[in-house]
C-alpha cells in the first residue's frame, strides 16, 4: 500500500488534526513513514500564526519537488492553516502540489487522496494534472477530530473539544483560518476520553483554540458552573485518567468556577498557560485583548490565593505596531512582578487581512529581535531560579519515553509542567511516580527515581 508522510508545523491543535488524518489514512491501508523519500504521498499540515511558519513550510514544499523525478505517481498537499487562507494560490505557485485541504476538512483527505490515485490511474501522466482544492466551511466538523493513533505505552494523548475562534485580537489570522466557535458535545468528548484511557492514556490535554469558552454559544451554565468546568468535571471522573491539563485558554475565561475547579478536582494539574501578550494598556487595547495590566495581575493573585503552588506560563508578542520603549518596559516590568514558570515570545509577525497589518507604527526588525532577546534574557533568569528552588524537593512525573534530546535518559512531567530527566528503563515508561529532584539548568530538572523508590 503507499506509504504517508506528516509533518506539522505550529501548535498542539495542529498536531491533533495531523493525528487524526494519519488514523483515517491508516484504516484504509495506508502506510506511515518518516522519511518524505519513502513516501508515496506527502502532506505538509502548515501553520499561519507567523510568516516564518508559512516560509518553512512552503520551502519545505517546493524542496521536495525533485521527489517526482524518480516517484512521478507521488501526491502532494498542503492542509491546515496556511491551506485554508491561501488556497489555489498554492498550486498556482507550486505546480507540483496536488491537494489543499483547509481546517474544516481534515477528515476528507483520505477521500481525496484516494480520487487522486483513482484519476491517475485512469489516464495517461503526460495528461494535465488533476487536483483539489478544498477549503470551505462544513457544519459540524468539529466532531471529526476524534480518533487516535497511540504509541505503545503512550500515556498522554491531546483531546480536541472545539474549533474556530470569536475573539478577533487585531494581530491573529486565526479566526479566518479557523472559523467560529464551534463546541463539542460534553458525553461525546467523555466517550472519547473514556477509550483513551481503557487504551493506557492517563494524563488528557483538552484544546481549544480559546479553551476555556467552551460550549458557550451551545450549552447552558449549570449551578453557577460553566460549560467547560462541566466537561473537566465529566473527564475527572474517568477512571484510569490520573492528569487533567488545558490549553490555550483566554483570561477573560478564567471565572471565578474555573478557579475554584483547581483547589477541589485533584486531576486537574496545579498549571496554567494563561497568554498577556503586552504589559502595556495601551497596546493591549490595540490588540483588542479586552483586559488591563491591572486586570491580569488581579488574576494571577486570585489564581495563586487559591493554589499556591500553580505553575503559570504565558506568551508574550514584542514590537506590536505602536509599541515605544515605555510600552516595552511595561511589559518586562510585568513579566518580572508575575515571575511566570516559562514564557514563549513571539516577535510580531504580519498577517494579510488582520487589522494590525494596516497599523501604523510598524517596529523596525532588528528592535524586535532586540526586544525578544532581551525578554528571554528575563524569562531565564527567572526560570533558573524556580527551577533552582526544587532542588532537594521530590515530584510526582508521568514518564512519557527516552528524552527528545538524549535517547539515554528518560524524560517526564510534573504536574507544574516542569520537565524531569532521568536514568531509567522501560518499566518507567507510562507510569506516575515520585523523583527526587538532584540538580537543575535552564527549564530542565534533573532527577533520581531510585532515591524515591
Amino acid at each position: 500500500m503507499p506509504r504517508v508522510f506528516i509533518k506539522t508545523y505550529g501548535c498542539q491543535m495542529n498536531e491533533r488534526d495531523s493525528e487524526q488524518v494519519a488514523r483515517m489514512l491508516m484504516a484504509r491501508g495506508y502506510q506511515m513513514t518518516q522519511s518524505e523519500h519513502e513516501a508515496d504521498v506527502v502532506l505538509l499540515n502548515t501553520c499561519s500564526v507567523r510568516d516564518m511558519a508559512e516560509q518553512k513550510a512552503i520551502g519545505k514544499m517546493g524542496m521536495m519537488s525533485r521527489l517526482r523525478d524518480a516517484r512521478p505517481h507521488m501526491v502532494f498537499g498542503f492542509l491546515g492553516c496556511m491551506a485554508q487562507s491561501r488556497g489555489a494560490e498554492l498550486i498556482r505557485g507550486l505546480g507540483h502540489v496536488d491537494l489543499v485541504v483547509g481546517t474544516q476538512k481534515f477528515h476528507r483527505v483520505a477521500d481525496y487522496v484516494d480520487e487522486i490515485f483513482a484519476r491517475r490511474s485512469q489516464r495517461s501522466m503526460d495528461d494535465p494534472r488533476f487536483s483539489i482544492v478544498d477549503t470551505g466551511e462544513e457544519e459540524g466538523s468539529q466532531e471529526t477530530i476524534r480518533d487516535h493513533v497511540l504509541a505503545p505505552e503512550q500515556a498522554t494523548a491531546f483531546v480536541s473539544i472545539m474549533q474556530g475562534c470569536d475573539m478577533h485580537c487585531t494581530f491573529c489570522i486565526v479566526p479566518s483560518t479557523r472559523g467560529r466557535e464551534r463546541s463539542r458535545g460534553i458525553a461525546e468528548i467523555a466517550r472519547e476520553v473514556r477509550g483513551l484511557a481503557a487504551r493506557g492514556v492517563r494524563e488528557v490535554t483538552l484544546l481549544g483554540q480559546i479553551v476555556n469558552l467552551y460550549g458557550r454559544h451551545e450549552f447552558p451554565k449549570k449551578d453557577g458552573k460553566s460549560p467547560f468546568v462541566q466537561l473537566i468535571e465529566a473527564v475527572h471522573d474517568i477512571e484510569g485518567i490520573e492528569r487533567i491539563r488545558f490549553t490555550s485558554p483566554h483570561p477573560v475565561g478564567c471565572r471565578e468556577d474555573l478557579i475554584q475547579a483547581f483547589t477541589r478536582l485533584p486531576k486537574l494539574v496545579e498549571h496554567i498557560h494563561l497568554p498577556l501578550q503586552s504589559g502595556s494598556a495601551r497596546i493591549l487595547k490595540a490588540m483588542h485583548r479586552t483586559y488591563t495590566p491591572g486586570g491580569y495581575l488581579a488574576l494571577v493573585d486570585r489564581i495563586r490565593a487559591a493554589r499556591a503552588d500553580m505553575a503559570i506560563t504565558t506568551d508574550v508578542i514584542v514590537g506590536f505596531p505602536g509599541e515605544t520603549d515605555e510600552d516595552y518596559a511595561a511589559t518586562r516590568e510585568l513579566m518580572r512582578r508575575v515571575r511566570f514558570d516559562n514564557a514563549f515570545i513571539f516577535r510580531y509577525s504580519k498577517r494579510r487581512e488582520t487589522p494590525a497589518a494596516a497599523l501604523p507604527g510598524q517596529v523596525d526588525e532588528a528592535l524586535k529581535e532586540a526586544r525578544n532577546q532581551d525578554l528571554l534574557a528575563v524569562v531565564n533568569e527567572i526560570a533558573r531560579a524556580s527551577n533552582q528552588a526544587l532542588v532537594g524537593s521530590t515530584l510526582q512525573i508521568l514518564c512519557e519515553g527516552p528524552s527528545k534530546t538524549n535517547a539515554g535518559r528518560l524524560m517526564g512531567r510534573s504536574r507544574g509542567n516542569k520537565i524531569v530527566l532521568f536514568e531509567g528503563g522501560p518499566r518507567h515508561i507510562g507510569r506516575l511516580f515520585d523523583v527526587r529532584i538532584t540538580r537543575a539548568t535552564g527549564f530542565s530538572l534533573y532527577g533520581d527515581a531510585a532515591i524515591a523508590g
